[in-house]
């Protein structure tokens, strides 16, 4: 398995385990909305409703991004060795290592870390169409493009 695909089956990885945990969520404030009763304290029961609906609607929301995040992994093309940085490079430079995706924090691959960081980032905004050998300064860091995968 070549770096690029590892870094993009743990984006992948990242994805699952995260749009789990929205959909259990999800499922736990469903239970919750049918299992709520009415009360005799009406004001209670009803701003507990809502605070669920509240919770549902952040959830969905949740849902609705980590779906675009998925899309957009799946529009990676990991069988291309770009001469530039682009969407879906593997970015190795003299500071740190990256994989331009989704945003799915460091992941350690053969005991090297990369940050898999998505292209609206401004590090990656600093590092699109640049190639080997360029230089790039970024909060005062300046580094350079050693690898382009």
């Amino acid at each position: 398995m070549t770096i690029k695909e590892a870094l993009y089956q743990s984006c992948s990885a990242f994805l699952e385990n995260r749009l789990i945990t929205v959909r259990n969520t999800i499922l736990d404030i469903q239970t919750s909305l049918q299992s709520e009763t009415k009360s005799s304290a009406g004001d209670k029961h009803e701003t507990g409703r809502a605070m669920l609906q509240l919770e549902r609607e952040k959830a969905g929301c949740q849902l609705a991004e980590i779906e675009k995040q998925q899309h957009i992994l799946q529009n990676i093309d990991i069988g291309t060795k770009p001469s530039k940085v682009g969407y879906g490079s593997v970015v190795k430079t003299t500071q740190f290592n990256y994989f331009i995706a989704i945003s799915a924090g460091e992941i350690t691959i053969n005991n090297t870390s990369y940050f898999a960081i998505s292209s609206a980032t401004p590090i990656a905004q600093l590092l699109l169409s640049k190639q080997i050998g360029d230089e790039v300064v970024f909060r005062a860091q300046k580094f350079k493009i050693v690898e382009i995968i």
